[in-house]
């Protein structure tokens, strides 16, 4: 069982600083192109915004302390290396090879494509300590580059990757895939718990099911791509009415996606019967009457209440969807991010090939 605590958006902390309007002219963004890659692979930091949960891992020998994302929509693992002098690197914790008696090094580069840049560097063999689970021979991303000043100021050192081996940049074996296959771990799945508000207790489990968390029972839906944990969507409602997804779509199930990830042409149709502005802006006395926006999924009904998917910040109260541009022939794909997982204990079972839900209370 991995803690994993909730920081200070990055949203937040820009605009703090006076910098989050610029760095939304600067850095336009798509989710989508984390799931529609034309290059290596990509990663997720283009949702880095509004991400806040963060769990600590080491590696090496004597351990080097790094906090990640637990990424369920990616499948590598890197953190910021010596090399590096981005300056995104120069505030974070940084692996040193020469440190660690396990380190075995490679001649491979890593190329990782972001909505923002790049991430070079190259890949190294270690022991990764997770919780306490040992996974020897792990390979893993030693950044050299990354990119954008603005990951400055981002709470987070690296990123582990939970999806499948088939998106893995470099053909490098994700840290899940070896703690299956090195027997560290009782059953073949892994659970997340993402609380609600400010409150604490988050985690990522591997290798079992907190019953805490199932008193509603479990759903389970099996996935329709092993690549990212991909399932069928049957439609996307409100207040009893179809709005989105009428003749059924694919969905992703993503930790590494903050908020509810929509089609671009779904995305103004939600805006406008919640009564929002084109930028998701909403009155916060207004909020609470909205009604729940509700997935059907595998036959059964997942809502979403406002309370979940309003996002309060200063004052301001906007709403938890972003739209993506994604390509026609692709059909209707819609990110279940953070904003959905916080309603749902959620259960990625690589054994049955199957997402397991079970509502929160």
């Amino acid at each position: 069982r991995v803690p994993l605590r909730k920081g200070k958006s990055l949203r937040q902390t820009l605009r703090e600083h006076g910098l989050l309007e610029k760095y939304l002219k600067q850095h336009p963004f798509d989710p989508a192109a984390k799931y529609f890659r034309s290059r290596i692979a990509a990663e997720p930091l283009q949702n880095y915004l509004d991400n806040e949960y963060f769990g600590t891992i080491s590696i090496g020998t004597p351990a080097q302390e790094f906090t990640v994302v637990f990424d369920t929509g990616s499948s590598n693992l890197w953190v910021p290396s010596v090399y590096c002098s981005s300056p995104a690197c120069s505030n974070h914790n940084r692996f040193n090879p020469a440190e660690s008696s396990t380190f075995i090094s490679t001649n491979e580069s890593l190329y990782i494509a972001y909505g923002t840049g790049s991430m070079s560097g190259v890949l190294g063999y270690d022991t990764v300590t997770v919780a306490n689970i040992e996974v020897l021979n792990q390979m893993f991303g030693l950044a050299e580059t990354e990119p954008g000043a603005f990951f400055y100021y981002t709470p987070f050192d690296g990123i582990l990757g939970l999806a499948f081996p088939s998106i893995a940049s470099s053909g490098a074996t994700p840290v899940f895939d070896n703690m299956m296959m090195q027997n560290l771990v009782a059953k073949d799945l892994f659970s997340v718990y993402l609380s609600k508000d400010e409150r604490g207790g988050s985690f990522v489990l591997f290798g079992a099911i907190d019953p805490l968390y199932t008193t509603n029972g479990i759903t389970w839906i099996p996935l329709s791509a092993e690549t990212y944990w991909q399932i069928r969507m049957d439609s996307v409602s409100i207040g009893g009415e179809g709005i989105a997804c009428a003749f059924g779509c694919q969905a992703i199930v993503d930790t590494g996606t903050s908020l509810l990830a929509v089609p671009d042409r779904a995305l103004g149709a939600i805006l406008s019967i919640l009564g929002a502005n084109s930028n998701g802006e909403i009155s916060c006395s207004a909020a609470s009457r909205l009604p729940s926006i509700v997935f059907h999924i595998n036959g059964k009904a997942f809502p979403v209440p406002p309370r979940a998917y309003v996002l309060e910040s200063n004052g301001y109260c906007t709403l938890g969807f972003q739209g993506m541009d994604v390509p026609t022939e692709s059909g209707e794909l819609w990110i279940l991010g953070d904003v959905f997982i916080r309603e749902y204990y959620v259960i990625f079972n690589r054994a049955t090939n199957m997402v397991g839900l079970s509502r929160l209370p």
